[in-house]
């Protein structure tokens, strides 16, 4: 075996071990609360008993039978959960305990563990400013490994990002209903009506990551700062803090745009930067939307 290939299968092993054990010990409950299975299914017809609804009374089998018979109908389980993983340039960036990549993978493993314990199907879809790779949803333990491998050693094409392209993708070639998290930073050309088009017909979670150093610099003197999406190079002069403050007043903005875009879409949210663990930041959004069922 080529030693790259053990280098990654010894990471893939690496967080699946680390993200199984979170999906088992604190999401598969929450999980399971916060995603229900949306659909009802009919199982089967019987007598009707007081205080059944009037409106799940089978009209034809209580005319056959002269007696009134209700309509049972089971909570239809399973799901297909999407990932829309943002593979661009930007995803390189991270100066706290790692970068935006790594934190991707690690979430998208820990959502894939969590969904096939509760028998859903996942599937991928990786992205920049174009569709690079589909993974069609299929349930099984080899299938979310083959996913984490694609995660750890996928090589773009593109580097820039544009989440309208995959919302439109996705709506075209996922027909069933679905939740799908979008796993991005979101800095992307506007995408607002594509997220609502989506939002009706699917449940969009965005999980936005960031890098504190992408919001705010630290006084370091003239630093060299590369766009991973251009490959453009410029100096930056941190010390000055009109500089320092101009950079964070724009980082605001941005967010605050973005938090208004996802608001008017009715999309839920979770903000996750490099520096810290992402279970808390998951736990709060799995608890609030448990908290509106």
């Amino acid at each position: 075996m080529a030693r790259d290939t053990k280098e990654l299968l010894k990471k893939v092993r690496k967080i699946e071990i680390k993200t199984r054990g979170l999906s088992n010990h604190i999401f598969s409950g929450e999980y399971h609360s916060a995603f229900k299975g949306r659909g009802m299914a009919f199982s089967e017809v019987r007598e009707y008993q007081l205080g059944d609804e009037i409106r799940t009374i089978d009209w034809n089998v209580t005319a056959r039978f002269n007696h009134p018979y209700v309509k049972v109908f089971d909570e239809e389980r399973e799901l297909t959960v999407m990932l829309l993983m943002d593979v661009s340039g930007s995803g390189n960036f991270g100066t706290q305990q790692q970068q935006k990549q790594d934190l991707a993978a690690e979430l998208c493993a820990v959502v894939a563990f969590s969904a096939i314990q509760n028998n859903d199907k996942v599937g991928v879809i990786f992205f920049s400013d174009k569709i690079e790779k589909f993974i069609p949803p299929k349930k099984g333990r080899s299938h979310i490994l083959m996913i984490i491998r694609e995660l750890i050693d996928f090589k773009p094409e593109n580097k820039g990002t544009n989440v309208a392209e995959v919302l439109k993708y996705f709506t075209r070639v996922i027909k069933k209903r679905s939740t799908a998290f979008v796993i991005s930073d979101f800095m992307s050309p506007a995408f607002s009506d594509e997220l609502k088009i989506a939002n009706k017909k699917h449940d969009i979670i965005a999980l936005r990551l960031y890098d504190k150093h992408e919001e705010e610099f630290p006084d370091l003197g003239l630093i060299p700062v590369k766009d991973e999406e251009t490959g453009l190079l410029q100096w930056v002069n941190t010390s000055d803090k009109e500089v320092r403050q101009a950079f964070k007043a724009e980082a605001l903005k941005r967010n605050a745009i973005l938090q208004d875009t996802f608001r008017r879409s009715g999309v839920d949210t979770a903000d996750i930067g490099t520096h810290e663990s992402y279970v808390k930041p998951l736990m709060t959004l799995f608890k609030k939307r448990e908290g509106r069922r």
